[in-house]
Formats: structure tokens, sequence, C-alpha cells
């Protein structure tokens, strides 16, 4: 796959909106805001959620949200996809008859923005998931990647309040996704992967956010080895990477990065007495405050 295949459009004039204030010496100023809008998801005649988001891939965020509370299996068949703009409703139909009243009861809330959701016993299913040994990922690769990731152009860099997953493969971005909860965001790429028989196995995921529990459960399900972020962890984000064998690297900001699960991974090729630190410019929050 080449490089952004899918890729942020941060010109979109959907997804922002200019809106006139003061700012802090009380001069008129207008500034670009990120749309907020509601998603109500179906699956077959059951509703399930309704979602905040940008709006924009609809169906990869449907399909991706079902396959990550385990209400679709890897092998499912999709038979529709119906999208209703007018009043922001979709339909996913399968072959199979599914009915989620028990996993719909029993949910856990989690630490996500936007209230994201983990349904039924999702954390228990982690302990049948193994995830490739051999996977490898270097530190020219990563450095490469934040360095493309952080450059491209994207909403966050227009409006902020906003985060970025991005799918990856050795130094190569594939599949930039932006949305107002994280959550979102990995969910439209999950989405991608099982429409696009992505292979995941030899995947690198990044995200702009912290490295919750919400976060390592929902990139285990996924099959991908390694997750990146700009960002910090939680604690119990890093004891369920641990468990899941899982490569769990936060803090990445030029040539600095801390890694607290899966190390046997990481493969030290660069030599940072070269590099120079991230340009402020394409910092983002969270990643300030690091100590040397």
């Amino acid at each position: 796959m080449k490089e952004f295949q899918v890729r942020p459009t941060p010109d979109d004039p959907r997804l922002s909106v200019p809106v006139t204030g003061i700012d802090h010496e009380g001069r008129s100023v207008t500034t670009d805001v990120v749309a907020e809008r509601p998603l109500t998801l179906f699956l077959n005649a059951r509703e399930i959620v309704t979602m905040m988001t940008i709006g924009d891939h609809p169906d990869l965020l449907a399909i991706g949200f079902l396959l990550n509370q385990g209400m679709l299996r890897p092998d499912d068949e999709i038979t529709g996809i119906d999208y209703d703009d007018d009043i922001q409703t979709i339909v996913v139909r399968t072959a199979r008859e599914t009915n989620y009243e028990d996993k719909l009861k029993k949910k856990v809330q989690t630490s996500g923005c936007a209230q994201g959701t983990v349904f039924g016993d999702l954390m228990d299913e982690l302990e049948g998931i193994e995830l490739p040994a051999d996977a490898r990922i270097t530190t020219t690769w990563l450095y490469q990647l934040t360095r493309k990731i952080n450059t491209e152009p994207s909403l966050y860099l227009k409006a902020g309040a906003i985060h970025g997953c991005v799918l990856c493969e050795e130094d190569r971005p594939l599949v930039y996704m932006e949305d107002v909860g994280r959550h979102n965001a990995i969910d439209k790429i999950a989405g991608y992967m099982f429409l696009n028989s992505v292979e995941p196995g030899n995947k690198i995921f990044y995200t702009t956010g912290r490295l919750t529990s919400e976060m390592v459960i929902k990139c285990v399900k996924m099959r991908v080895p390694i997750l990146v972020s700009r960002s910090g962890f939680t604690a119990w984000g890093v004891e369920l990477a641990r468990q899941s064998g899982l490569t769990l690297i936060g803090r990445a900001r030029g040539k600095r990065f801390v890694c607290l699960s899966g190390a046997e991974r990481v493969v030290f090729d660069a030599d940072t007495t070269t590099m120079d630190e991230e340009d402020r410019k394409h910092s983002r929050k969270g990643s300030m405050n690091m100590a040397d």
C-alpha cells in the first residue's frame, strides 16, 4: 500500500465552521471550530448507540465500532450499509441474525473522551488473542512516522480539539483518520481494515491520544501488535498491554519516547545524536511536559 491511502481533509467545509469571538486583548477574532454531530447506529433492526462524530466516513465508523465491540465477527457477511444524512442514521445489515440485548445491558464506560463504551465481556476476549511475536518497529521507522504524520495537513492543525489515529507499515503512514474522540478514529480504521481485508500482523498503530485501557483493548482486538502515541499512559492501559503482549510506546516526540510494554519488538537502529528536537509548532497537548 502507498502512503496516505486515506488522509485528513481539513478543507472539507462540513468538518469545521468559522466562529467569531474576542481574544485576550478584547479584539475581534474568527477561528475555525471542529463540527460535531450525532450518528445513530443500527445493527439490523436493533438500535445500538448514538455517537458524536465529525461525520466523515460514517460507514467505516459503524463497521469498526461493531467489530471492536464484538457485535460483528471477522467472518460476518455485510449485506448492506444504509446511511441517511438527513436523519443522521446508519444501518448495518448482516447475513447472520444478531441479538445483543444482554450485551447492551452490561457495559463499562471508559476513560475515552466523548464517552466511549466497552460492551459485555469484551475485556475477557483479549485472553484468546495472540499477537505476532516477530513483529518489529525500528527507531528509524518511528522517527520517520512521527515526522510524516505531524507535518501532514490535518483538521487538528487547522482547528484543534480533535484526535488522530494512523495505521502504518514500517515507515509508511497508510490510513489517517480524525474525530472528536480517539475511539471513533480507531473504529474508522478498524472498519477500513475489515472492508479492505488489510492484514494487521505487520502494522503499527499511531494515535495522538492517551494510551488508555480502551485504546489497548481495541488495538489488540484489531490484532495490531504495536501501539504508539504522542501522549502518556494510564496504569491499566499498561497492565492490559503487558498481559496481551502488545508493544506500547508513548510520549513519542522528536527523538524521545518511552516503551512500557513489549520492548523486545523495538530495534534501535537510529543515530539520535544527529537528530533535532521536534518543532514546537507541531507539538500537541500532552507531549510538552516530558522529562528529559
